[in-house]
């Protein structure tokens, strides 16, 4: 690694390859955060795919059973087999959808909400640790920049929930 200095009072470490590959700097980032996201979702039935089912259903943020496993990326028999692991690890339940007696929603349930809450606490100390080379306000800014372009990615592509609704209740 070779130092180069940025300004009199900064240095910026640059290691080969890192220092011009996106690919490579962001893919050390995750494996570090994948890392940690499936030590704090040891207890979650699903692990880390269980934990992003929890959160989004405690969130609110898809409205059906299978437009969360669109939003997700979850085929929807895998998802069915998740949520029956979830249900039966008692972390969340099946609820008929008042719009659609079809459809259920997941909603967590009061043990899912304590597992929720704990491995949220865990995950952001782990983002704490992964991003200590950055100042607070640097952290910031990377998720403001992150979170900018995967909402990037949500717009200009169909946003996986509508497009699971228009699927379950078309609107012709």
């Amino acid at each position: 690694m070779t130092a180069t200095p940025a300004s009199a009072d900064e240095h910026v470490c640059r290691e080969p390859g890192f220092d011009t590959d996106f690919g490579l700097a962001l893919g050390a980032v995750f494996r570090q955060y994948l890392k940690a996201a499936a030590d704090a979702a040891r207890d979650v039935p699903g692990g880390g795919r269980g934990y992003q089912v929890l959160a989004m259903s405690a969130a609110g943020v898809c409205a059906s059973q299978l437009a969360l496993a669109k939003q997700l990326g979850i085929d929807r028999t895998v998802m069915t087999y998740l949520v029956d692991d979830m249900e039966r690890g008692g972390v969340i339940e099946r609820q008929p959808d008042p719009a659609d007696r079809r459809a259920r929603r997941l909603v967590p349930t009061a043990q899912g909400r304590a597992v929720l809450a704990r491995v949220r606490g865990e995950l952001e100390r782990a983002e704490r640790e992964i991003l200590a080379a950055l100042e607070e306000d640097e952290r910031e800014t990377l998720r403001a920049l992150l979170q900018r372009v995967a909402h990037h990615h949500r717009v200009n592509g169909e946003h996986a929930c509508q497009a699971a609704a228009a699927v379950v209740a078309p609107t012709c």
